[in-house]
């Protein structure tokens, strides 16, 4: 899928997710928030915040409005800040791309296909709960392995990540971001797997993909299994079934210690974090730099940084965004290496798009 495609396919799915949100009672929402863009006080500056309409949006506490009041407050008395609701991604990236919104908070994965395809930036990100804007993507695998051995010998003539060719790898599900996109892109975008399938430009070549250069034993859990997410992935290496988590770097942390450990933990000398294979980013909030200068970037990134001074804000960034804080940063800090292993993935952006 071309950039063209992923535009017009934007714009044709936006007319049609508002009429949808429309019948199954989205209406009054919408109707209630619909953008006036000669709301704006005169002489005042506009801030519109695309939000995607949840299903719980009658719900006060997770009303968007409240984020709205709360920043043309911490932004001062020449800032009008309104809300552009919108029912998922695809439409939120084009509201921004077109002009219609100034700022939109989506995920990694969408994030970057904005930055890929529609060239728009990122002024900041939510943080994680140890205070991160990322997580590593990792293999784990049990310390009496012979790929542990050669990452921790540290010796150059022998290759972990080569090692992996043909192990039982445990994922945490079908195109999950640390258990299957930014490993597999890594592995193929540094000539270690090679990309299999009938048709290598579609997404459903990945598994082909992953059998050809794990084990056609590998896990590939699609829906609930006892194998499926971050705990299954590692449940799965630690009892025999495979012989590669791929997971997140603070898994073991999780799920392995205190009086919650599960019974089919390994002990922590049992089992090796290799070298990560890249940064999955937390959510973050886009804009285009063709519709905002410099000052009213700084202007949002001080107001969103301000929202945990108190306990308002604290409460709409829990509410709202789902994090503790928001801080400044780009699209390259934030989203580079996630990308440069992603855009290996065969069919990503046309899957995505």
């Amino acid at each position: 899928m071309n950039v063209d495609d992923v535009t017009s396919w934007a714009q044709a799915n936006k007319a049609i997710s508002i009429s949808i949100l429309l019948l199954l009672g989205g209406g009054f929402y919408l109707l209630m928030y619909e953008p006036d863009y000669d709301s704006c006080e005169e002489g005042k500056n506009c801030l519109t915040i695309a939000y995607q309409v949840q299903e719980d949006y009658q719900v006060w506490d997770s009303n968007p409005q409240h984020l709205a009041d709360k920043m043309s407050i911490l932004m001062g008395d020449d800032w009008d800040v309104e809300i552009y609701p919108v029912s998922d991604s695809g439409p939120l990236i084009e509201a921004i791309d077109k002009g219609n919104a100034d700022i939109g908070f989506v995920d990694g994965a969408a994030a970057w296909l904005a930055w890929e395809v529609y060239d728009l930036d990122v002024l900041a990100a939510e943080t994680k709960s140890d205070g991160r804007t990322y997580y590593n993507a990792a293999a784990w695998v049990r310390a009496d392995s012979d790929m542990a051995a050669a990452y921790l010998d540290d010796d150059p003539d022998t290759d972990p990540f080569a090692l992996m060719e043909g192990k039982r790898s445990c994922h945490t599900g079908w195109l999950k971001s640390a258990g299957m996109l930014i490993p597999m892109g890594y592995l193929i975008g540094n000539g270690y797997a090679e990309v299999k399938g009938d048709d290598p430009t579609h997404i459903d070549s990945l598994e082909a993909t992953v059998h050809g250069f794990f084990s056609e034993d590998s896990s590939i859990p699609r829906g609930s299994t006892p194998y499926s997410s971050y705990k299954g992935a590692m449940r799965c290496m630690m009892d025999g079934t495979g012989d590669i988590a791929l997971v997140k770097d603070t898994v073991y942390d999780t799920y392995c210690t205190g009086d919650d450990a599960y019974e089919w933990c390994l002990d922590r000398d049992e089992v090796v974090m290799l070298e990560p294979f890249g940064q999955a980013p937390s959510h973050p909030a886009l804009y285009n730099p063709d519709n905002m200068d410099a000052d009213a970037v700084v202007a949002v990134q001080n107001a969103l940084a301000a929202l945990n001074d108190d306990s308002e804000g604290s409460e709409i960034l829990w509410d709202l965004l789902y994090t503790n804080d928001m801080v400044p940063t780009n699209a390259e800090n934030h989203l580079g290496t996630y990308g440069a292993a992603v855009s290996n993935v065969p069919g990503i952006q046309a899957y995505f798009g």
